[in-house]
C-alpha cells in the first residue's frame, strides 16, 4: 500500500468509506509535561467510526506491577476479535494529543504480526484542524473480527535483552524521557524509582522528533538518528513506561531503521531497585 507508517488527514478522508478500514482511538492521558489531550469527560469528540482501542487497560498483561504491558498473542487475538478486526483490515490509530499513545498501538499490531497498521499524522486535533466532523463517542464493532495473532518477539523486549545490549556494539540503546530524567538532575515521577540511564544508552527526548504534534520530515528524522546510531545497529527504544519509546520506534522506521524494539518495561522497571546498573 504505502512505505510509511504514516497517514494524513486527507489519505484518511478519503479512504473513510473502504469496507476493510478499522479505525481505532489508541489515546491514553498524557503523564509527559508538555503534552494534553484535547478530550475530556465534559467535551469528547472521536473521528467518525472510530473504536476504542485501550491497551493501558484492556489489551495488556493482566496482574502486573507494572502498566499496560505487552499481553499474550491469545489475549490480543481475543481483544481485537472483539473491536472487529480483522486479518485483511487495514487499521488506522490515532490518539487525542496528536502523535503521543497512538504509536504503541501501531507497533503492538506489528508485534502481533499485523503489517496493515498505520498512524494518523497529527491524530485528532489534525483531524479538527481540518474542520473535519467529529462524532460525540465511540463506535462498536458490527460483527466480531477474525483477526490471528502472530507473534514477533524481537519488537518488544525485556531487561535481560537490554542487559545484553549494553556491551554490545551491534545494538544502541536510545532513552527517550527528559534530559533532566535521564542525568537524574530532575526528580523521577515515579515513587521508589532510581534517577539516572542505563549504560552505554543516549538520550533523545521524543518531544524533539515532533513538530506541533505530528512527527518531523523524514530528511530531520535521519540527521537526528545517524547521529545516534546507523541503520545497521539494533536501537532498543526506553522511555518511562512503553509509550513514547514507540515514538521514537516511529521516528526509526519512518527514517528507514528497520532492527527496532521496544523495552517493555522501560525505566517503570529498570529503576525500580535491583542490581540493574544505572549511571547518572
Amino acid at each position: 500500500m504505502i512505505d510509511s507508517a504514516l497517514v494524513d488527514v486527507n489519505w484518511l478522508v478519503e479512504h473513510l468509506q473502504d469496507a476493510e478500514l478499522v479505525i481505532l482511538d489508541a489515546s491514553v492521558p498524557p503523564v509527559v509535561p508538555g503534552f494534553e489531550s484535547i478530550n475530556s469527560e465534559e467535551n469528547f469528540a472521536a473521528i467518525p467510526g472510530a473504536r476504542r482501542f485501550d491497551y493501558d487497560k484492556e489489551v495488556c498483561k493482566p496482574n502486573s506491577s507494572l502498566s499496560h504491558m505487552m499481553p499474550s498473542p491469545e489475549l490480543f487475538q481475543e481483544k481485537v476479535r472483539e473491536i472487529g478486526v480483522n486479518r485483511d483490515s487495514t487499521i488506522v490509530v490515532y490518539d487525542d494529543v496528536g502523535l503521543y499513545a497512538s504509536p504503541r498501538a501501531w507497533w503492538m499490531f506489528r508485534a502481533m504480526g499485523h503489517d496493515q497498521v498505520y498512524v494518523l499524522n497529527g491524530g485528532l486535533p489534525a483531524w479538527i484542524a481540518a474542520g473535519l466532523a467529529t462524532a460525540a463517542s465511540l463506535s462498536s464493532a458490527e460483527a466480531q473480527g477474525d483477526f490471528e495473532a502472530e507473534e514477533r518477539i524481537n519488537l518488544f523486549c525485556d531487561f535481560n535483552v537490554v542487559l545484553a545490549a549494553i556491551d554490545d556494539k551491534a545494538s544502541q540503546i536510545i532513552d527517550v524521557r527528559s534530559a533532566g530524567r535521564f542525568n537524574a538532575t530532575a526528580p523521577e515521577p515515579r515513587p521508589g524509582v532510581r534517577g539516572g540511564h542505563m549504560p552505554s544508552a543516549c538520550n533523545l527526548p521524543f518531544a524533539r522528533v515532533l513538530d506541533n504534534g505530528k512527527l518531523r520530515d523524514r530528511a530531520e528524522l535521519q540527521q537526528m538518528l545517524q547521529e545516534l546510531a546507523s541503520p545497521e545497529q539494533k536501537v532498543i527504544s526506553s522511555c518511562g513506561s512503553g509509550i513514547t519509546a514507540c515514538v521514537m520506534t516511529l521516528a526509526a522506521w519512518e527514517a528507514g531503521y528497520r532492527q527496532l524494539s521496544v523495552y517493555d518495561g522501560s525505566w517503570a522497571e529498570w529503576g525500580l531497585p535491583s542490581k540493574l546498573p544505572v549511571v547518572p
